[in-house]
């Protein structure tokens, strides 16, 4: 199987500025995703910034670098822009990882790049883990999935979905005990990426602000499966960088 990965990485960030940057257990965080991409077993990994302080920094560590325009306004864009750069037929996959994800295991990048080339009818392939507890259920920056009986996504959302009508006034496991926990990983058919990227942001994408609804809301298919390793937690704040640093240290 081949496929390709890009992980896009900006400089600016409301809570965390030059979050790419950022020492953890004497690395930059990019590094660390970096790694974590080249051990999947890609043709291709490549970042993609349109900051030249990320790109001498990811060039120092031996990566390779795509400047991008500075207008984008999400990481699809961005990968669009490299793959129309780079020449990628509509049936190359292309995986999306986030340069904020330094415990990302590479098994997961094979994974999901696998479930898209073995489906040949999906546009995007992505992951899920277990919902684990109540509070991770009814956490809004928890983003769920619910699929169909082939794996087929059918919606993601903010709000804890399924939501069991009988257990409604019960706080025990029967709330949640089915819920999927989504992760933010999406392989990529190339010709599924620039029309994605084509296409204005949807009324559902708006009101959850989550930008695969763009896709289901224009009858793109996605595939989703379990994660066959869990994903450690990713970076977005200061206070995310001692726990990570703790868990890279081990």
């Amino acid at each position: 199987m081949r496929f390709k990965v890009v992980i896009p990485a900006r400089y600016a960030s409301t809570r965390l500025p030059g979050k790419p940057l950022v020492l953890i257990a004497d690395r930059m965080l990019l590094d660390w995703v970096h790694e974590r991409a080249l051990g999947a077993g890609a043709d291709e990994v490549l970042i993609a910034t349109d900051d030249e302080r990320i790109a001498t920094a990811a060039r120092g560590f031996g990566a390779h670098v795509v400047m991008t325009s500075a207008s984008h306004a999400s990481g699809t864009d961005r990968i669009a822009e490299v793959a129309r750069a780079r020449g990628w037929g509509g049936e190359a996959v292309v995986v999306n990882v986030q340069g904020d994800e330094p415990l990302l295991p590479s098994t997961l990048i094979g994974q999901v790049a696998g479930l898209l080339a073995e489906n040949g009818t999906a546009d995007i392939a992505t992951l899920y883990t277990p919902v684990l507890g109540l509070s991770e259920f009814l956490d809004p920056n928890t983003v769920k999935i619910v699929t169909d009986a082939n794996g087929r996504a059918l919606y993601f959302s903010r709000a804890p979905i399924p939501f069991d009508r009988a257990a409604v006034d019960d706080d025990s496991h029967a709330q949640f005990e089915h819920a999927k926990r989504h992760i933010g990983l999406y392989a990529y058919r190339v010709s599924a990426l620039l029309r994605l990227s084509s296409l204005p942001p949807a009324s559902l994408e708006r009101t959850e602000m989550l930008e695969q609804l763009r896709a289901l809301a224009n009858g793109f298919e996605i595939r989703a499966a379990q994660a066959c390793a869990t994903p450690g937690p990713d970076v977005n704040s200061p206070a995310d960088l001692g726990r990570v640093a703790a868990l890279l240290s081990r």
